[in-house]
C-alpha cells in the first residue's frame, strides 16, 4: 500500500500567503523527518479546536524558497499568519498544549 505524503511538493508563493486573508497555519517538514512525525499527533489533536483554521502542510528543504523566506531553519516549524503577517511560530512541537498556545490568538473551542 502506497504512503500518502503528508506534505505535498506543490505550495503556493509568498505572495499568495502575503495576501491571504484571516488566519492560516503553515506546518514546515517533510515526510521522512523524525521529529515531523512525532508531532503530528499533537498538531492533530489541537487542530480539532479549530476546524476552520486553514491549515497548509508545506513540503521545505534545498531548493524550497517558501521556507526559505519564513528563515525555516528546523522541522516542523509551524507558523501562524493573520491576514498575511506573521503572529507567532512553534518549533518542533511535542505536545497538543504547545500548539494550542500558538493557536490561541485563533479563538476557538480552547
Amino acid at each position: 500500500m502506497p504512503m500518502t505524503a503528508l506534505y505535498p511538493s506543490s505550495a503556493p508563493t509568498r505572495n499568495d500567503l502575503d495576501l491571504a486573508p484571516g488566519d492560516v497555519l503553515l506546518q514546515f517538514g517533510v515526510d521522512w523527518c523524525g521529529h515531523c512525525k512525532a508531532a503530528e499527533p499533537a498538531i492533530a489533536q489541537a487542530l480539532t479546536a479549530f476546524p476552520g483554521l486553514r491549515h497548509l502542510r508545506i513540503e521545505d528543504g534545498a531548493g524550497r524558497p517558501l521556507g526559505r523566506s519564513f528563515r525555516i531553519k528546523l522541522w516542523p516549524t509551524l507558523v501562524l499568519l493573520r491576514d498575511g503577517q506573521e503572529l507567532a511560530r512553534l518549533v518542533r512541537p511535542t505536545q497538543a498544549a504547545q500548539v494550542l498556545a500558538l493557536l490561541r490568538p485563533v479563538g476557538g473551542a480552547i
